[in-house]
C-alpha cells in the first residue's frame, strides 16, 4: 500500500536521505494515513543521533533525554518530532523509561511501541514497513498490544487509557488479551499524573464514540479508579410511581451521554456526571 505524503513531510524525509540517514514516518500518523484520517501530528524516527539531526535542521530544539528533536513549521500547530531509533530499559514510575539506549534498526524501534496499529513505518516513497501485522489489524478494526500486553502496560500505565481513547476515536475494539491486561492493571493508573489521565479522558469524551469509551472504562475497571463516585450509581434504582426513570443512576447517565447533542467534551462531561450525587443522597420513602 502506498500513500501520498504532504510536501513539508517529504522535505524532512528527503533531507535526511540526502545526508545519508534512514528516516521514517511512524506511529499514529501512519495509522491515520492508512485510515484516511487527516487531523494528526507527524512523528519520525531515524538512525541519526540528536546531534546529527540538529546539523540537518539547525533551527530544531533538543532538551530531553529521549532522543527527540522538535522542528517548528508554519504548516503545523505542533512541532514535528524526530526521534532517534531507541531501546528503553526499566519503567520504575510506570510512565517513563529509566534509561534510553540508541537502537540500530527501525524494527527494533517499532518493537518498543504500544499497539500494533501504531507500530508501522513509512518511507518517503510511501512504502509501509509493517513487521507485526498492523495493516491486518486495521482491516479487522482491532487494537492489540505489541508483544506481551502485560509488559506494555507495566512499562507505561497511561497506555491503558490510550487504548480506549484510540478505540473511541476510530471505532475499533480492543483485542481480548489486551483488554484483560488492562483489567489486570487498572489500579496502576493511579501512578500516572492526574493531568495526563484527564487529557486522555477528555479526548475520549471528544471522540466520535464517547458512550462506548465510557463503557470500556467501566468494564475495564479504570472508571472505578478515575471517578469512583460514578461507579456508585450502578444498581441505584430510580424507579418510583409517577416518575419517568427506568434505569439505575449510572446507566441513565451513560445513556444521557449517548444522546447528548453537543460535541463539546466539557458539556459531555457535565452530562455524564449530572446525577453523580444521587447515590450518596438517596432516601427511600414510602
Amino acid at each position: 500500500m502506498q500513500t501520498k505524503l504532504p510536501p513539508y513531510v517529504l522535505t524532512i524525509l528527503e533531507k535526511f536521505e540526502k545526508a545519508g540517514f534512514e528516516i521514517y514516518v511512524v506511529g499514529g500518523a501512519v495509522r491515520d494515513l492508512l485510515l484516511g484520517r487527516h487531523d494528526f501530528d507527524w512523528d519520525f524516527t531515524t538512525n541519526a543521533t540528536p546531534e546529527e539531526i540538529l546539523k540537518i535542521f539547525p533551527e530544531g530544539f533538543y532538551d530531553n533525554q529521549f532522543g527527540t528533536v522538535g522542528i517548528s513549521h508554519e504548516s503545523s500547530k505542533h512541532p514535528y518530532e524526530i526521534t532517534t531509533f531507541r531501546r528503553e530499559v526499566g519503567y520504575s514510575d510506570k510512565r517513563h523509561p529509566d534509561k534510553v539506549l540508541w537502537g540500530k534498526t527501525l524494527e527494533e524501534d517499532l518493537a518498543r511501541r504500544d499497539f500494533i496499529i501504531n507500530a508501522m513505518g513509512m518511507t518517503s516513497d510511501g512504502k509501509i514497513i509493517d513487521p507485526f501485522g498492523g495493516q491486518e489489524d486495521l482491516k479487522s478494526k482491532i487494537i492489540r498490544a505489541v508483544g506481551d500486553s502485560v509488559k506494555r502496560f507495566n512499562e507505561d500505565a497511561l497506555r491503558m487509557m490510550r487504548a480506549i481513547r484510540i478505540a473511541s476515536e476510530i471505532g475499533f475494539i480492543i483485542e481480548d488479551k489486551t483488554f484483560e491486561a488492562i483489567k489486570m492493571h487498572a489500579t496502576q493508573i493511579n501512578q500516572i499524573a492526574k493531568e495526563r489521565v484527564k487529557e486522555e479522558f477528555f479526548r475520549i469524551l471528544a471522540s466520535g464514540n464517547p458512550y462506548e469509551g465510557m463503557l470500556m472504562l467501566h468494564n475495564s475497571g479504570l472508571m472505578q479508579e478515575i471517578i469512583p463516585e460514578f461507579e456508585e450509581g450502578f444498581g441505584v434504582e430510580q424507579k418510583s410511581p409517577g416518575r419517568h426513570h427506568i434505569y439505575d443512576v449510572a446507566t441513565h447517565s451513560l445513556l444521557a451521554l449517548k444522546n447528548c447533542p453537543s460535541k463539546n467534551p466539557l458539556v459531555r462531561f457535565a452530562t455524564l456526571i449530572h446525577d453523580i450525587g444521587k447515590p450518596r443522597t438517596q432516601e427511600i420513602g414510602e
